[in-house]
């Protein structure tokens, strides 16, 4: 499936640099954007939307899978964690433009707010653990699972009742976010999301691979009981994963809001789901394939619509977008269930 999926983007790469080299070339006019009705310079567009959309969805997709990785289920709470880090920067970005601080200095604001959401997320999804999670640790799978339907209507009613049903909005950003840069005209706060998701994935690897305590991370994922009996402490472990699933899902919150500068209090809904269905296309409790879902799936849903539907004679294909992204987990589920870097399991595990 690895091989497949690497042929498939190679062959992606092929098309688009036979393109650029002879477009009358046949091998060309098959990636040839003009074909769909897009100028190149729209598709690269869709391309870079898909991205930065994907980016978002990666680093919500590592919370499932990090949970997932150590203690077996889904926390379906994970994306009212995103939205409460969404809220927290409008919240204190709002407060410093009132200061007069967010226009007189954006970088410094923008690092503080991304400081608060994680701090403030972090603790969120610590509190879920200790109070929701804990005490059904050992039952059935069900049951945490539907727990955490639970907890994630009661962060969005607490939402509305602390803040009010009403989208409120993020302050105005400074012009180099909105303008375009580079010669590939993407807009600064499109950059900035992809550099600091980016940045988030080498900074969790490094924790997970070569810290004391993602070791240990990675000790209770494999055998809670045996690193149990090894010394390490599982419940402070369990914490930390939830702490760091936390962080990231604030980072994404304040990335969204920066973006697009607008939230409510559904906001975690849909890209939760979302961030879900790319852990699993990823391979759920696989780091790298939580990104690497996340931006498959931002990609699909950015260009499939436009790219694949509409030269089909799909009309209406603008409100397709989710369900081009629901179709890929369909698709990955259906040719392989355990994702593209997840592992198969033996015969006698999957009974």
């Amino acid at each position: 499936m690895r091989v497949a999926a690497l042929s498939v983007i190679g062959l992606g790469l092929l098309a688009f640099i036979a393109q650029e080299i002879n477009t009358d070339n046949p091998f060309a006019q098959w990636a040839n954007p003009d074909a769909t009705g897009l100028t190149g310079a729209q598709f690269r567009g869709l391309i870079i939307s898909g991205i930065t959309q994907g980016a978002m969805y990666g680093l919500i997709a590592l919370g499932y899978s990090m949970v997932y990785g150590v203690l077996g289920f889904i926390n379906f709470a994970h994306g009212e964690v995103f939205m409460v880090g969404a809220m927290t920067g409008m919240i204190t970005s709002n407060k410093l433009a009132d200061a007069g601080l967010w226009e007189s200095n954006f970088v410094g604001s923008l690092v503080f707010i991304m400081v608060v959401s994680i701090l403030v997320c972090s603790l969120t999804a610590v509190i879920m653990e200790r109070v929701a999670y804990r005490p059904l640790r050992g039952s059935p799978r069900l049951i945490p699972l539907i727990t955490s339907i639970g907890v994630s209507f009661f962060l969005q009613n607490a939402s509305v009742v602390l803040l009010g049903p009403a989208a409120k909005a993020y302050p105005d950003v400074p012009d180099w976010i909105r303008n375009k840069h580079t010669f590939l005209n993407i807009e600064g706060a499109k950059i900035l999301v992809i550099l600091v998701a980016a940045a988030s994935m080498i900074c969790l690897w490094y924790f997970v691979e070569r810290t004391k305590s993602g070791k240990a991370m990675r000790a209770v994922a494999e055998d809670a009981e045996i690193a149990a009996l090894m010394g390490i402490n599982v419940n402070r472990t369990i914490v930390k994963v939830f702490a760091l699933g936390g962080a990231m899902a604030g980072l994404a919150g304040i990335l969204w809001g920066i973006l697009f500068r607008s939230v409510i209090h559904t906001t975690g809904f849909l890209p939760g789901i979302k961030a879900f269905s790319a852990a699993v296309v990823g391979g759920i409790g696989h780091l790298g394939g939580a990104m690497a879902g996340g931006l498959s799936i931002g990609v699909a849903e950015s260009v499939g619509p436009l790219v694949i539907l509409e030269p089909l004679g799909v009309s209406g294909v603008s409100q397709l977008r989710d369900a081009v992204a629901f179709a890929v987990l369909i698709g990955v589920l259906l040719l392989r269930p355990a994702g593209i870097f997840g592992e198969r399991l033996p015969a006698e595990d999957r009974t």
